[in-house]
C-alpha cells in the first residue's frame, strides 16, 4: 500500500508538488585531462518538498551539514552515499535548483522520504 500516494492529494492543497527530475548516480567517466566526471540517468518525478521535522533534524544532526536542508516525499527509491553498494550522489532537481540526497529519511516499497542540501540555486 503507498501510503504517499494515499495522502499527496490533500498535502498538495496546501504544498502544490513540484514537477522536477532526480539524476542517478552511475558512475563516472574520464575526461581526457584524467578527472573524473560524474555520469547520470534521469528521472522524472514529482516531489514535495517540505522542511525537516524535528526528529529530520535529529537524524541529520550527525553529519555535519550547512547550508539549507530539506525533506523532499517522492514516489521511487533513490540513494544517499551508500559505500558498501558504491551508490550515491542521485540529485534533486527542482525549479531549476540543485539538491544532493544526503541522507534517507523513511524507504518504503513504493515511496521514500529523503533530506536534501541545496547546491546550485535558480539557473
Amino acid at each position: 500500500m503507498n501510503l504517499h500516494n494515499i495522502v499527496s492529494g490533500a498535502v498538495g492543497v496546501v504544498n502544490p508538488h513540484s514537477p522536477g527530475e532526480i539524476r542517478v548516480s552511475v558512475g563516472y567517466d574520464i575526461a581526457p585531462s584524467g578527472k573524473q566526471v560524474p555520469r547520470y540517468i534521469t528521472t522524472p518525478v514529482t516531489a514535495q518538498i517540505q522542511p525537516l521535522t524535528f526528529t529530520d533534524l535529529q537524524h541529520t544532526n550527525g553529519l555535519n551539514i550547512q547550508g539549507m536542508l530539506k525533506a523532499a516525499y517522492v514516489n521511487g527509491n533513490f540513494n544517499a552515499v551508500n559505500r558498501p553498494r558504491q551508490q550515491g550522489g542521485d540529485l534533486l532537481i527542482i525549479n531549476g535548483e540543485e539538491w544532493l540526497i544526503v541522507q534517507i529519511l523513511e524507504e518504503w516499497p513504493n515511496w521514500c522520504k529523503f533530506a536534501v542540501t541545496l547546491q546550485r540555486g535558480e539557473q
